[in-house]
């Protein structure tokens, strides 16, 4: 028979995958109308951004700052919608289950704010800002680009399409979200119309141990 340990870790694990599901399936709901996601022409210092962003609330992010490319609010995920992104344009979400492996994760429609994330490069800084002011800065380091194989299924697999590697949902959330501490910025690829076609995943890792926020630390 099996321990009262076994059943909690069989739980857990259904459990993940239900929220890994909805997560993935949530990014690649069909849009009504495309939307342009490009941060303004005009882009506000980070200092300025820092400004518009911050509301005292110590640990919570707030805003994501690239220089030419966005500066942008972050809104949190509604408690028990593992799956909600934001559906206004110019907002990001951070997506609260990243937190749990102890990194940051952050989505966007690509019909939305998740435009600009096309023009994020290898090799530049995203600064992350939270309620207190405060800023943590990261280098990236991947960009990675998955075709997925069923779009709009929440267990697709998925083919990375500079590799021709094969991941299985799962495979892919660990592979992006788990490890150590970084920063993952996701939304999907449109390909031929089809908005949902692929994923895209930016991955960047702190500038120093002095930002770090260790799990726990960010709070919806």
């Amino acid at each position: 028979m099996a321990s009262k340990n076994q059943f909690a870790q069989v739980k857990k694990q259904i459990v993940s995958l239900v929220m890994l599901g909805v997560f993935l399936l949530a990014l690649a709901l069909p849009a009504p109308a495309l939307a342009d996601g490009r941060a303004p022409a005009i882009q506000p210092t980070l200092s300025e951004f820092i400004e518009t962003v911050k509301d005292g609330s110590f640990g919570t992010l707030r805003g994501v700052y690239v220089q030419g490319v966005m500066a942008y609010p972050v809104v949190q995920q509604p408690a028990g919608k593992p799956g909600y992104v934001s559906g206004t344009d110019g907002r990001l979400t951070q997506f609260k289950m990243a937190s749990t492996y102890g990194t940051v994760g952050v989505l966007a429609h690509n019909y939305l704010a998740g435009a600009s994330f096309t023009q994020i490069k290898k090799g530049d800084i995203i600064t992350l800002v939270y309620g207190n002011g405060r800023t943590s800065t990261f280098l990236v380091t991947d960009i990675l680009r998955y075709q997925a194989h069923t779009p709009l299924s929440p267990y697709s697999n998925f083919t990375n399409l500079d590799t021709d590697e094969f991941h299985t949902a799962e495979q892919l959330f660990k592979k992006v979200y788990a490890g150590e501490y970084h920063l993952t910025l996701q939304t999907c690829i449109e390909k031929d119309g089809d908005l949902s076609w692929g994923r895209l995943f930016i991955i960047a890792v702190p500038v120093n141990e002095d930002t770090i926020f260790k799990t726990g630390e960010f709070q919806g």
